[in-house]
């Protein structure tokens, strides 16, 4: 799946729970693929899904990806940003966490997801 079509399923998903579920698979299926494929996974822009929390989170997520692989961050990616800080997980520990453990790429834009919330799957 590229992130274009996982922003479609997450569009169509009203539940965090499931929005996220269906995240962790895609970076698992993003993680079997070989890392010839991944800057094609991340090539095109997704649609809006009717969120500006997750559009933007997508753009970070698309951009730590890329750093992780060294590679070019896609420039759909370059200027999403939230002017309102978004803590998806949204617990006094879990906005501790993130505050001190988001990427780079996400905190830059405002949405803060500790690192092993992304990088675990």
């Amino acid at each position: 799946m590229t992130i274009a079509g996982l922003a479609a399923y997450i569009a169509a998903e009203p539940d965090f729970d499931a929005r996220w579920r269906l995240l962790v698979e895609f970076l698992k299926e993003y993680h079997r693929e070989p890392a010839t494929e991944h800057q094609q996974l991340l090539a095109d822009a997704p649609g809006p899904t009717g969120d500006e929390r997750w559009d933007v989170l997508f753009a970070g997520l698309a951009e730590h990806l890329s750093m992780r692989d060294r590679t070019d961050a896609p420039q759909w990616s370059a200027s999403l940003g939230l002017r309102r800080f978004w803590f998806p997980f949204d617990t006094p520990d879990a906005r501790a966490q993130a505050l001190v453990h988001a990427p780079a790429a996400f905190r830059r834009r405002g949405v803060f997801v500790a690192d092993y919330e992304i990088d675990a799957a």
